[in-house]
């Protein structure tokens, strides 16, 4: 019989279709591990209801709890909505260390056009603040495009949601 400690380890290397350096658990979509017998049941909520790479991540829920030998009850929870503060303290150090810049704590406020543009958000690469938005959009809606001015490197940098 599996146990709840032995599907969370295994589902954490299952890595976010979209950005694979950081596993679903670490961003904080999956929510909760119940285990009854043989049949293991795994809640999560995607980052956005119309998210794209759903059944991917259902599949690949499903599949990591089958390896395991246990029967898999995977849920999508909607009631919920899914927050960048979910991101674990581990998810946004592998996000900073990809060369993406991790968003700021949701109890600091809504980011605003204005902050965006401000030379606030540090530079995953050499930790500068002197940066500025090269583009609102990014490759997905919770992103967007920033460029480093002291090494010259441009980063992604999560919106917070």
């Amino acid at each position: 019989m599996v146990t709840a400690a032995q599907v969370w380890a295994a589902l954490e290397d299952i890595p976010d279709p979209e950005i694979p350096v950081i596993s679903l658990v670490d961003l904080g979509v999956v929510r909760d591990v119940q285990v009854d017998g043989d049949r293991v049941h795994v809640q999560f909520t995607p980052t956005f209801l119309g998210c794209p790479a759903l059944e991917v991540m259902r599949r690949a829920l499903t599949e990591k709890v089958e390896a395991l030998g246990a029967e898999a009850d995977v849920e999508v929870v909607v009631d919920d909505s899914w927050s960048t503060d979910r991101i674990s303290a581990a998810g946004r150090e592998k996000l900073r260390a990809a060369g993406l810049a991790p968003p700021a704590p949701r109890a600091a406020g809504p980011t605003t056009l204005v902050q965006l543009r401000s030379k606030a958000f540090r530079c995953p690469y050499c930790g500068s603040t002197d940066t500025r938005l090269e583009n609102i959009f990014g490759p997905t809606p919770c992103r967007s495009l920033r460029w480093c001015e002291s090494c010259r490197q441009p980063f992604e940098q999560f919106k917070t949601i």
